[in-house]
């Protein structure tokens, strides 16, 4: 039986709600953790999970998952992190966290839209695919041959369009992911 009692407020934002969730997400902190915080310095209390800055000691709190980090940059660099970041749809600490994880669309110049999109599109194809092979199984049921021959040259090229979307799919989800290390790229495939 949970006996943890949550105390709950709605509010109405009254337009602030976009502006609201947008510092959440540029503090990496949920809503929640961002309103508690801010009520709590309002009413002068101590607040016990508000994001923690990178150069204070920690307070041990286990709900601090990230911290404010300051740093010093001229200006043309922050200019360059900040369109890097807008390319790639990230927030800058979002963007920051990529580079130094070494996500490979990141530190290759922010190709993340692209390679969702190609995944996207390939992704589509390949519903097409699945549509039509499910139409060609209904009209052989139905022994409904001459309809279903136009269906041959799919078949004919299936196995071959299903590894390419696999192998585009692993491509774009691994130069999504951080790289640890000096991990090499992963192998291509000879097909």
């Amino acid at each position: 039986m949970n006996t943890t009692a949550h105390d709950f407020v709605t509010v109405d934002m009254r337009g602030l709600k976009a502006a609201l969730v947008a510092r959440a997400q540029a503090e990496r902190v949920s809503v929640s953790v961002l309103v508690r915080g801010a009520v709590a310095r309002d009413l002068g209390l101590g607040v016990e999970c508000e994001p923690q800055r990178a150069d204070t000691p920690s307070r041990g709190s286990s709900c601090a998952a990230s911290v404010k980090l300051s740093i010093r940059m001229t200006a043309e660099e922050a200019q360059q992190l900040a369109a890097g970041a807008r390319a790639a749809g990230l927030s800058r600490g979002a963007y920051l966290a990529g580079l130094i994880a070494n996500v490979p669309v990141l530190s290759a110049g922010g190709g993340r839209a692209e390679h969702i999109a190609s995944l996207m599109a390939s992704s589509a194809e390949l519903a097409t695919l699945s549509r039509n092979i499910h139409r060609l199984t209904a009209l052989l049921r139905q022994a409904n041959v001459e309809p279903a021959r136009p269906y041959r040259v799919m078949l004919d090229t299936l196995a071959g369009d299903v590894r390419r979307h696999l192998e585009l799919a692993a491509r774009a989800l691994a130069d999504l992911q951080p790289r640890g290390g000096n991990a090499p790229p992963p192998a291509r495939s000879p097909h």
